[in-house]
């Protein structure tokens, strides 16, 4: 028998430090095994317990009571969902382990014709499955292994396209059910006593297991909430898809659910969700585009105490086991992370992970078959199954009877049972909490037995949770004598089940763990959240005592949602002549955000006032865009907030980006346009700033007056700001022929500089500018300065003709620009002479191919010769490629898709270094992930064997060369007055100083490696082409 630390599992927990996790990082080893080649930790080792033709492509699973692993099998299907409802092709299957190996040897299909499995939860006797729309509750009620009993246990009201409308569900340890929401579908759920619940956001949502008092625990913007997972304490932490727009690496992630919370991304369905902050609730762990799935927490000993507790996470697209080792911070967490299982197989989607009684751990991998919304999966591949794996760590004792079936369970004496409290088998307990809840009132003296006898905190803990299924007035009660637990879990335990049970009876006590400075900051945060639940608005004081305490985000969070929740207006707005501004900032956003207006202009202005007069800078710039943010929810404000930026912008004082997310409402629309044509060349700069920032899709009328009667009468120091600003709006056609008018005459006006006279030109909208005789020549006189000009003019063919004449002496870095300007004709005229004067130029070595390819198309095929003569004059190599190319084209078989997939992700090609394919890969080069729409099979074999033939535009490279005497060649990111910076390839960025820089010119070489058909071979290089052509 394994040798178990139980008393100290909880205190483990808490205390586990970074400095703990630093020293005991793990070190791996491989294992081959099914074809693949797994990395995990020395110590642990791996095998197959299930496979076809036992399990095809198992999705979710849990077990019973008994052992029996209850499996959600797809069948493979991607096809739409919808069709996937009519047919209900999947299966949910039971497999056993007779022989007591760890393998499983036997199958029943529990339940045949399920809609699209998403999650397996058993509980008291029954399997639950999120099968979107619904979550179906299955039961055996002849125990042949079969679900004879079929009921709609909930009816989640939407189908969407991928499905994700529905996940779970998971069993708290408060014995409620809780499952996710995803999608943006609108739900609407009756509420007894309430307004209905309606939302299009993602949430966690709970209800008891008959189904009542359904709630929202989390809303948030992000497109997939998977799986919950609950800390030793009853927290709520969550995997999700797109917790943020991808950028910086950053998509996926760990979230800590906080009651209320509102959470990434920022878009219009999570409207109408009260928060607490303009920003919305933080992640826990980034995971980059991980597409993670089942998530777990690790209760056993068996992998040792630095393992207890810890998350483990399944990454779908990184095909592999995450380790998230959970520690305090705040009142909140923080993780550090660790890989745990990573396979070499692109095909191997792991979606679920679970423990197993004995302590091992199990992986679900599902296969290669899932594409549906998920470009990153590449392809579909049904006939690539998956399997069930097990990992155990080698050096243990085999657990004795893991899950207690030797146990008596038909009559247990009260001792014994409160005995299993502590049971050192994580199944044993829980199953004890389960029966215990069975009891009712009975079970109240084995918790109080529990309580007096010095049980160990295990037991402790799981007698708070027994309670709290109880909910009942004498288990609430029970509840109340555990905030004095010695253990700090228990003590949350006990907080997060008063708060769920709203338990009016624990007032006084909630309040003094608020305002006790030695209760931890996890305690007043749980606190907090049940006052606002229970609603006593008595308790308001308190809450704005603390407001003024140092806090972290989360900590805050808790306390305002609790006014929110509380609602009472009269005793909030005391908050808000409060002395301390973080105070004041809390009550104002609490009355903001309660239902039906309850915030008055005044207490807003009033604040803004303190702010403007009686704050520090870096309280002022916190309390300024709460401020702004709250009236942004306050269109009836409008005449009050138009008097406010009226004066702002005289005093130059209001910031830019605040300002330009008003800019939608008329009252600001003319107070921004009497700022224009207002004598104070400051407030004029900071009105042009915010037209430009607000990006509407229409611009005003009264903007555009304003803007003509500036570009009329410019004020000398915003003059060439004025042109900016016009080219950054949008214009009607009945406005634009206006603009464009007094831009021309400004134009016209020979006693003005040239620069600012073709910045007028340049400023015209798009389809306006049209050149007279005069203008046309006044433009090529200031080239190169005027490109701009020429590439936006509608010119005739014979100015275009008469313009081929500087494209002979045009720069290097402006002649693909110039070259633009004749994108607007197909006249053949023009093309002859457009192809015989590049030809002629100083520059036509600078010339992108790919760029003059896609115009000449227009000129008709009467260029073809000449054009191709340019080409060789471009690159001498051209010819020689060409006929390379055409040799390989003609030797080149049907490539195959799956091989080319491999080849892709392989590090021999490392395509997926810099190319995005689906969410993976890298942003050096052009995204991959529907190239095959756009490019023939020979322009991709090109774009692989002569990377330099063909550059996408937006990715040419450029050479610059320092004093020095030292060569860059990349893709420019990104320059100004100071620095350029080079992509240089999947290894990062290059600063340059400008003070450094001696020359910089276009490059004909990309960044891209050449050689790549001498790397590969024919068939491979067919295998790579087959499969981008296939990415469609």
């Amino acid at each position: 028998m394994v040798k178990f630390l139980s008393s100290l599992c909880l205190v483990a927990f808490w205390n586990f430090s970074p400095a703990m996790a630093q020293s005991r990082a793990p070190r791996y080893h491989r294992v081959e095994l099914n074809g693949q080649t797994f990395t995990l930790p020395v110590g642990f080792e791996i095998e197959l317990v299930a496979a076809p033709p036992l399990v095809d492509r198992p999705i979710h699973a849990d077990f019973d009571e008994n052992g029996n692993l209850y499996v959600a099998d797809s069948s493979g299907s991607n096809e739409p969902v919808q069709q996937q409802l009519l047919k209900k092709p999947h299966r949910i299957l039971r497999l056993q382990d007779t022989q007591g190996s760890g393998k499983f040897d036997k199958r029943t299909i529990f339940a045949d014709k399920m809609m699209f499995p998403e999650g397996a939860m058993w509980n008291n006797g029954s399997l639950y499955v999120a099968a979107p729309p619904s979550i179906w509750k299955l039961t055996d009620t002849t125990g042949m292994g079969v679900a004879d009993k079929r009921e709609e246990w909930f009816k989640g009201q939407t189908l969407t396209n991928c499905a994700n409308d529905l996940h779970g569900p998971y069993a708290g340890p408060d014995g409620w059910i809780y499952w996710c929401k995803g999608a943006f579908a609108k739900q609407t759920y009756e509420r007894p006593g309430k307004e209905p619940f309606v939302s299009r956001a993602a949430h966690i949502f709970r209800c008891r297991p008959d189904g009542t008092g359904l709630e929202a625990v989390m809303n948030g913007g992000m497109d997939n909430p998977v799986e919950v997972a609950f800390t030793p304490g009853g927290d709520r932490i969550f995997t999700t898809t797109f917790f943020q727009h991808p950028g910086g690496g950053n998509r996926d992630g760990l979230v800590h659910a906080i009651y209320g919370g509102v959470y990434g991304k920022n878009h219009d369905a999570i409207l109408g969700h009260p928060r607490t902050s303009p920003e919305l609730m933080p992640v826990l762990t980034h995971l980059g585009p991980a597409a993670p799935a089942g998530l777990m927490r690790y209760e056993s000993e068996v992998f040792g105490e630095e393992y207890q507790h810890n998350l483990f996470a399944a990454q779908f697209n990184m095909h592999k086991i995450s380790r998230h080792i959970l520690e305090p911070n705040g009142s909140t967490f923080k993780t550090t992370d660790y890989d745990f299982l990573i396979s070499d197989n692109f095909d191997f989607h792991p979606t679920d992970v679970l423990e197993d009684a004995d302590g091992s751990l199990l992986v679900i991998d599902t296969g290669g078959w899932y594409k549906l919304c998920c470009p990153t999966s590449q392809l579909a591949k049904p006939d690539i199954t998956g399997g069930i794996y097990r990992i155990r760590k080698s050096d243990t004792q085999k657990v004795d009877d893991p899950r207690g079936l030797k146990l008596n369970w038909k009559d247990p004496t009260e001792s014994e049972l409160a005995k299993r409290l502590e049971d050192p088998r994580p199944f044993v307990r829980k199953r004890t909490v389960e029966l215990l809840a069975t009891w009712g009132e009975k079970a109240i003296p084995i918790l109080e037995l529990v309580q007096k006898q010095k049980f160990t905190a295990i037991a402790r803990l799981n007698c708070v949770w027994v309670a709290a299924r109880l909910a009942s007035p004498e288990s609430k009660a029970y509840i109340q004598t555990t905030l004095n637990d010695a253990d700090a879990t228990v003590r949350q335990a006990a907080l997060n089940s008063i708060s769920l049970l709203k338990d009016s009876n624990a007032i006084v006590a909630l309040r003094k763990i608020v305002s006790e400075t030695n209760s931890s900051p996890i305690e007043r945060r749980i606190a907090s959240e049940a006052l606002g639940r229970i609603g006593d608005a008595t308790s308001v004081p308190v809450l704005l005592k603390q407001l003024a305490l140092p806090a972290d985000r989360v900590l805050e969070h808790a306390l305002t949602f609790a006014l929110i929740e509380i609602g009472d207006v009269v005793s909030v707005a005391g908050g808000s002549q409060d002395p301390n501004p973080k105070v004041r900032r809390a009550a104002l956003i609490a009355l903001d955000q309660m239902p039906g207006k309850k915030l008055a202009v005044e207490s807003w202005k009033n604040l803004l006032q303190v702010n403007e007069n009686e704050l520090k800078p870096e309280e002022k710039a916190v309390t300024s865009k709460i401020l702004w943010w709250v009236a942004s929810h306050h269109p009836e404000w409008a005449d009050a907030l138009a008097e406010v930026v009226k004066a702002q912008l005289q005093k130059g004082s209001m910031d830019v980006e605040t300002l330009a997310g008003f800019a939608a409402d008329p009252k600001i629309q003319s107070v921004l346009a009497e700022t224009l044509i207002s004598p104070s060349a400051p407030a004029q700069a900071l009105a042009l700033k915010v037209l430009a920032a607000a990006r509407l899709k229409q611009t005003p009328d009264l903007w555009t007056e304003a803007l003509v009667a500036l570009v009329e009468k410019p004020s000398a120091s915003n003059q060439e700001f004025v042109f900016e600003t016009i080219r950054s709006l949008k214009f009607s056609a009945a406005q634009a022929p206006r603009v464009s008018k007094s831009l021309a005459l400004f134009a016209s006006d020979t006693a003005k500089t040239a620069k600012i006279r073709i910045a007028a030109l340049a400023s015209i909208p798009v389809g306006s500018l049209e050149l007279d005789a005069a203008t046309f020549q006044f433009a090529r006189q200031n080239l190169p300065d005027s490109v701009e000009v020429f590439r936006k003019a509608k010119l005739s063919s014979a100015q275009l003709i008469e313009l081929t004449n500087d494209l002979k002496k045009a720069e290097p870095l402006q002649i693909n620009r110039l070259v633009e300007a004749f994108d607007k004709s197909s006249d053949p005229q023009v093309g002859v002479a457009l192809v015989q004067a590049l030809k002629s130029g100083t520059a036509r070595s600078s010339l992108q191919i790919d760029t003059l390819k896609s115009l000449f198309k227009k000129f008709g095929p009467t260029l073809a010769k000449e054009e191709m003569e340019l080409y060789a004059l471009i690159d001498t190599e051209l010819l020689k490629q060409q006929a390379k190319l055409e040799e390989m084209m003609t030797k080149m078989k049907k490539g195959d898709i799956r091989k080319g997939q491999l080849i892709f992700n392989s590090q021999k090609a490392a395509c997926i270094t810099c190319h995005t394919m689906g969410y993976l890969g890298g942003n050096v080069g052009p995204e991959l992930t529907n190239i095959g729409r756009i490019r023939t099979e020979r322009d991709l074999l090109e774009s692989i064997v002569f990377p330099s033939a063909s550059i996408v535009r937006s990715y040419e490279s450029v050479k610059v060369t320092t004093s020095s005497g030292q060569t860059y060649i990349g893709i420019l990111k990104r320059e100004n007055a100071q620095e350029v910076v080079l992509i240089q390839g999947a290894v990062g960025e290059t600063r340059i100083a400008r003070t450094d820089i001696e020359e910089m010119q276009p490059s004909k070489v990309s960044i891209m490696p050449a050689g790549l058909d001498q790397q590969m071979t024919l068939e491979e290089l067919a295998d790579l082409v087959a499969f981008l052509k296939s990415s469609k």
